[in-house]
């Protein structure tokens, strides 16, 4: 799996992860609500603590924990941009949009 951030991405990010020094930025496929695993959603979130099966992805950027189970819904090839009208991240790989209006949550 290859993330890429983009510029605007990575300056936004950047100041926040700063200020929550010694946490860990994860991509979350969350489910929480969806009904089903197929209809998850992608966030950010700083965690104090990986778990067992996160996975860490190299990025240009701050390295990207993902879990190895929901790997199976990203795309091989993936960006993560930041709309600053929108103050959302956005997740997309060259064939789709994953998710317009990505939240960034301090967990």
């Amino acid at each position: 799996m290859k993330i890429t951030m983009t510029k605007e991405a990575i300056d936004h990010l950047t100041p926040v992860i700063e200020r929550n020094e010694g946490r860990y930025l994860k991509m979350k496929y969350d489910t929480e609500g969806c009904g089903c695993v197929m209809s998850g959603v992608t966030a950010l979130w700083l965690v104090e603590k990986l778990d067992d099966d996160d996975v860490k992805i190299e990025t240009n950027s701050v390295p990207l924990f993902v879990e190895k189970t929901k790997m199976v819904f990203l795309d091989e090839e993936l960006t993560v941009s930041y709309n600053k009208t929108a103050n959302c991240y956005m997740l997309k790989s060259p064939s789709q949009i994953l998710n317009p209006r990505m939240s960034l949550l301090v967990k």
